[in-house]
């Protein structure tokens, strides 16, 4: 399998082309942007074809996917990703309720249908805010889901573990939706303290033993990327990520 790593992982490890050497040195493959490293696509393109990196999937906001699409498709094309990923909604832009959910849905059909018109796919990327009930009970990724009938699903698993959904049920759902997914790991109690409660993959309290063979038989997914919002140690969470995912 070929792993991917998220850049925003190593935001706090810069610079890049020392990130990407590393990266490459690993073993990784694939990266996935974010928009940190948008601001000179060909440079940047440049690095990753250096270091025999790909970079097939990216990060790109709603505002941008929404108002400045043809500057996204210049991006992409530059880094060569083919799949565009919405990746966040902030707080005081969420819905309360299933209609507000269902309408935010219905706004990234309507990127989706952009996106493919143009010639990428197109998916959003959950955190947990999106697995929690609302009012009625309901659960804002099933509007989602249900509201954008043709869009991909990059799941964050780790996320939906916090959100306190269980990722299996969601994968026995909606896997032909998953096309991408995000390994994260939680630190076990007491663990990662500094680290936002975050753990290497593979060293904390998700099975991905198990998930990844799941995942591999009962979805879509293409592409899996190795993610740790704040690690302490760039290297040493690349390193040891890559190394238990090969034993899935």
């Amino acid at each position: 399998m070929d792993w991917s790593f998220q850049l925003y992982s190593a935001r706090n490890f810069l610079p890049w082309d020392k990130v990407l050497k590393s990266l490459g040195s690993l073993g990784y493959a694939q990266v996935e942007g974010y928009g940190g490293v948008y601001d000179d696509p060909k440079a940047f393109r440049a690095e990753l074809d250096k270091n025999k990196l790909a970079m097939p999937t990216g990060h790109f906001s709603i505002e941008a996917l929404e108002t400045d699409f043809d500057s996204v498709r210049r991006t992409a094309d530059a880094l060569g990703i083919g799949l565009l990923i919405c990746p966040y909604l902030v707080a005081e832009a969420r819905p309360a309720d299933a209609a507000g959910w269902r309408g935010f849905g219905e706004r990234l059909a309507k990127v989706g249908e952009a996106a493919k018109k143009a010639g990428y796919g197109f998916a959003w990327h959950n955190h947990d805010f999106e697995f929690k009930a609302l009012p009625d009970g309901s659960i804002p990724q099933e509007h989602i889901l249900s509201s954008a009938a043709d869009i991909g699903w990059e799941m964050d698993v780790a996320w939906v573990v916090r959100g306190g959904a269980d990722p299996l049920p969601w994968i026995e759902r909606h896997g032909s939706r998953i096309i991408a997914v995000h390994v994260k790991d939680i630190a076990k109690p007491g663990q990662g303290l500094d680290e936002d409660g975050w753990s290497d993959v593979g060293h904390g309290t998700i099975d991905w033993s198990k998930l990844t063979k799941v995942l591999r038989e009962r979805s879509s997914a293409r592409y899996f990327i190795m993610e740790q919002d704040n690690p302490n140690d760039i290297e040493r969470f690349a390193r040891r990520s890559i190394e238990a995912a090969r034993t899935f």
